[in-house]
């Protein structure tokens, strides 16, 4: 079985199904807009459930195929996505993690205990070597996150040194290359601690402020020469106070980038089923994920207060959908199933992202295998692709193309009374001249028409996927691998330069449109 093939869709809208209205929709490129960065499709991996040890990891004797330890089959899955970066150790994990417990021989690790998830055993089988090795595999770009909260600005600069510094210029290579490794790793991207308003030190903007400004100090030299990009711990959600206090706090040549993190949940104490929900769960969680475009933009408007000239970038490092686990599973594990529901919150947030790319430049979903919205399932020795993967899948043109602005009106889904906009879209235009368009109807009833004015980017020849399936709750398992791909879409049609098509309810269609 090929888990990435494309078959062949043939369109047929149950009765239940009915149409909206007509969405018009207008492409304005500028040869001035912002490229979409690839590194808005990055990933995360916590020391959290089975996220690494049966997710990434199942070690250099197991029966399942492996190189050094690391799955083959995931390595094959994650490479298909062109994944440009893979955030670690954690989140809360980070800041508990000190990194000298996970180098020199396995054996001699030490084993701590990870109270922030189930109070499991970690033995440090896994890591600086085999994260970065790792990553070397995945053609990816490593983001390491450091332990502010319970480590020191000694352990951190020594961090950056064992990885970062040339042979023999310093004790740290030096144990480096006793360690098996002469040459050193990039690494580029240095997270300074991880929800520090929270679990990574309960601070207040102002005090963590200073402590990112003393440990950035330590990170690199003056001038910044390296190349490092150093990413403080933003707000949660609509904290805008601490995304003010830090950047009128912080001097510019001391940051590159913030964070930002926004789960969509329903009721931390209630988060629901991820399958068995209702229409009112999956309408009050794509309100929460379209929430996505009010943070930012007001975060955004914040940070162009105090820097103007935009050289501080916005990184949204953790987000996606958080519901209750599956049942018998461990509860501090945050196993979940994805569903259709999944692939709507992702297309809508990525088409935001990519519409913002001006600022964010950098996102990581949480997380890559097992844990919450995850692109990866794994059980033993199978592996499933999620209706999650399919989306970053069918948005692998966006990187590093350019942006087209797009403006259309959109229609209403409603429930209940309330309403959210129906339809999502972002545009990009790739550097081999072609014209990718994501679009996204979230109505869990109706199918829209879309009308595409593409005169102004010369088109002959149209190409399109769809994600769809029968119901919201549909969803790939271990039974059933394959129930969920993406199709080859050809209920598309072009006249008078105007591309038309329906897109039925949940559903995301990906076009490439060439000369």
């Amino acid at each position: 079985m090929n888990p990435f093939k494309f078959i062949t869709f043939a369109l047929l809208l149950p009765s239940i199904f009915i149409f909206g209205q007509s969405v018009e929709v207008n492409l304005s490129p500028d040869s001035e807009s912002p490229i979409i960065s690839k590194h808005i499709y990055g990933h995360f991996a916590e020391h959290l459930g089975r996220c690494i040890y049966g997710g990434f990891y199942v070690g250099e004797d197991s029966q399942i195929p492996n190189t050094s330890g690391v799955r083959n089959d995931v390595v094959e899955a994650l490479k298909a996505l062109e994944i440009p970066n893979l955030r670690w150790p954690g989140g809360c994990f980070a800041d508990t993690y000190h990194w000298k417990d996970g180098i020199g021989p396995k054996e001699d690790r030490p084993s701590i205990l990870n109270v922030w998830w189930g109070n499991v055993r970690e033995d440090n089988s896994f890591g600086t070597h085999d994260f970065l090795n790792m990553c070397e595999l995945l053609d990816t770009e490593p983001y390491l996150s450091a332990n502010v909260g319970s480590g020191t600005v000694q352990e951190f600069a020594d961090w950056i040194k064992y990885t970062t510094h040339p042979a023999g210029s310093s004790p740290m290579p030096e144990l480096r290359a006793k360690n098996g490794r002469t040459e050193p790793w990039q690494v580029k991207y240095w997270g300074i601690g991880n929800e520090a308003w929270g679990c990574g030190g309960n601070m207040r903007p102002e005090y963590y402020a200073d402590v990112y400004r003393r440990f950035a100090t330590y990170a690199s030299d003056w001038s910044n020469s390296g190349g490092m990009v150093r990413i403080a711990s933003g707000a949660s959600s609509s904290d805008y106070k601490w995304t003010e206090v830090l950047m009128q706090n912080i001097p510019k040549n001391l940051i590159e980038a913030i964070a930002l993190h926004h789960y969509s949940v329903i009721d931390w104490g209630n988060k629901g089923p991820a399958k068995d929900f209702s229409e009112k769960q999956y309408f009050q969680i794509m309100k929460e994920a379209l929430r996505m475009e009010e943070l930012i933009s007001k975060h955004v408007a914040i940070m162009d207060q105090y820097d103007p000239e935009k050289k501080v970038d916005l990184y949204v490092d953790e987000w996606g959908g958080w519901y209750d686990v599956e049942p018998g599973t461990n509860s501090a594990f945050l196993y979940q199933q994805n569903t259709m529901r999944d692939a709507m919150l992702a297309s809508t947030t990525l088409n935001i992202f990519n519409n913002h790319a001006d600022r964010v430049k950098f996102a990581n979903i949480a997380q890559a295998i097992n844990v919450l919205q995850a692109v990866i399932l794994t059980d033993e020795e199978k592996l499933i692709l999620t209706p999650t993967y399919h989306v970053f899948k069918m948005y692998t043109p966006h990187h590093d193309a350019q942006l087209i602005p797009v403006s259309f009106d959109s229609p209403t889904y409603e429930f209940e009374g309330q309403k959210l906009p129906a339809i999502s879209i972002s545009a990009s235009s790739g550097k081999e001249g072609k014209t990718y368009l994501t679009i996204a109807n979230i109505d869990a009833r109706q199918t829209h028409t879309i009308e595409i004015k593409v005169a102004a980017i010369d088109v002959d020849k149209i190409d399109a996927k769809i994600l769809t399936s029968a119901n919201l709750q549909d969803h790939n398992s271990f039974e059933d691998p394959d129930n969920i791909v993406v199709q080859e879409f050809n209920n598309v049609s072009m006249s008078n330069g105007i591309v038309k098509l329906d897109v039925p309810p949940f559903s995301l269609v990906a076009i490439q449109a060439a000369k």
